[in-house]
């Protein structure tokens, strides 16, 4: 088993979690200002489309600063060939360790026999992570999945993935039907610890699901005895999330506009020819509804916010806004 930097870290381990049109290189930015976690994940990036012509447009995804350090990337898709070459690919370009993605529930990733459609293909799956390995031997090969499929599926899904040596899963404690739908069943954890046990001592455990605060997290980790956990919908609007620091409003509103700046600045500066436009402005907009929430007249604020069209006017309506309030 490669567990690479993982060996290194203490427990419990905080990682951010993998979002497509979230988790891109200016919103990890801002987490190295206010408080890092421990591991850094990229977006979601299709091997397939990364051995397309277009492959440029998606390298946007995994670009990264030396702050950001460990980083994992993650990677999609149905054919091992594919995976092997795209393994390398990420071992060239300097990442810590791989992530597949084995859960995502989307239809379109779903119809390639990606994501979440994996569980019900374990052989393949395991195809996938032997070829992930072949090509980049140098670097830990971890999963994110769920459950199950449609049903709670973790006696048979969880061998089978731990007999492959992988380094630190990503256990989203709900099935791929549940969606988000229900609570999360960290009742559950305890089984995937024992199965962990038995079957691979040495592979690290991380749970997901309905983690909101550092708090909550810290204790569903000691009761569930997992060795970290992977934060998803708790960290938006809060890139304090992982020092536990509560910032007034006027601190998220000014790290708004940071945020803002510097996601026009790498993905829609038109001087840049590799990534001029890339990126929507309009991918801001669901961060500025978590940034604006919680004080008087955030509902305004949020309403002209929406009305945006780029950073100057962003932070034009922030200042005039921050003018009233104490």
């Amino acid at each position: 088993m490669q567990q690479g930097f993982w060996e290194k870290l203490k427990k419990p381990i905080m990682v951010l979690a993998p979002m497509a049109n979230v988790t891109d290189a200016a919103f990890r930015q801002m987490f190295v200002g206010c408080g890092r976690p421990d591991v850094f994940w990229t977006e979601f990036v299709s091997v397939e489309g990364l051995l397309s012509r277009g492959k440029e447009k998606l390298l946007v995804d995994f670009w990264y600063t030396e702050e950001e350090h460990p980083i994992v990337a993650q990677i999609f898709g149905a054919k091992p060939e594919q995976f092997e070459k795209v393994a390398a690919m990420i071992q060239k370009l300097g990442f810590d360790g791989i992530d597949i993605n084995m859960g995502c529930p989307d239809r379109g990733v779903e119809k390639q026999g990606a994501g979440a459609a994996l569980i019900k293909n374990p052989g393949l799956a395991k195809e996938i992570i032997q070829a992930t390995r072949r090509g980049a031997p140098n670097l830990p090969v971890s999963i994110k999945t769920r459950i199950g499929y449609s049903k709670n599926q973790i006696n048979e899904w969880i061998p089978t993935l731990l007999e492959e040596g992988l380094a630190a899963p990503t256990l989203h404690l709900r099935t791929r039907n549940e969606m988000s739908d229900v609570a999360a069943h960290w009742e559950l954890a305890h089984e995937i610890v024992a199965l962990r046990d038995r079957h691979a001592p040495k592979t690290l455990l991380l749970g997901n699901g309905d983690l909101y605060t550092l708090d909550e997290a810290h204790k569903k980790i000691k009761k569930s005895e997992m060795d970290g956990a992977m934060i998803g919908r708790g960290i938006f609007g809060n890139p304090w999330f992982f020092s536990g620091y509560i910032p007034t409003t006027k601190e998220r509103l000014v790290r708004m506009v940071k945020h803002t700046e510097l996601f026009e600045k790498l993905f829609k500066s038109d001087h840049n020819k590799i990534n001029g436009g890339i990126k929507n402005f309009d991918i801001m907009k669901k961060h500025f509804k978590a940034y604006v929430t919680g004080f008087d007249d955030a509902k305004e604020l949020r309403i002209l916010l929406m009305e945006t069209k780029n950073a100057a006017e962003v932070r034009t309506l922030t200042e005039e806004f921050l003018k009233h309030i104490r």
